[in-house]
């Protein structure tokens, strides 16, 4: 990074961050993984990123990739995503309707 480059969002100082586990499913894989959202206001929920028309990826961290047709299960550090193949996206742990 140059001088010229803005900080990373976790860089900056003054900035309070929280992370979500969410599943994500393409038409050919179930995503898991961390996003990382601010805590309040601003993106800090999970609509906020998706619909955030200037980002085509989201990118999580901790992932577990599962392909829909069955084969391997993958672990990464990292993957970035892009918006334009995502079905649907869930927090795993939060209740439903009650």
């Amino acid at each position: 990074m140059n001088d010229n480059e803005p900080a990373p969002a976790g860089d900056q100082p003054g900035i309070d961050l929280r992370t979500e586990r969410v599943r994500i499913e393409t038409e050919r894989h179930r995503i898991e993984g961390v996003l990382t959202l601010a805590r309040d206001g601003y993106r800090s929920r999970v609509s906020d990123v998706l619909n955030a028309s200037e980002r085509d990826f989201l990118t999580l961290t901790d992932v577990t990739l599962q392909p829909l047709d069955g084969g391997p299960t993958e672990q990464h550090a990292f993957m970035a995503i892009a918006r334009a193949h995502i079905v649907y996206v869930v927090a795993p742990g939060a209740a439903g309707p009650g």
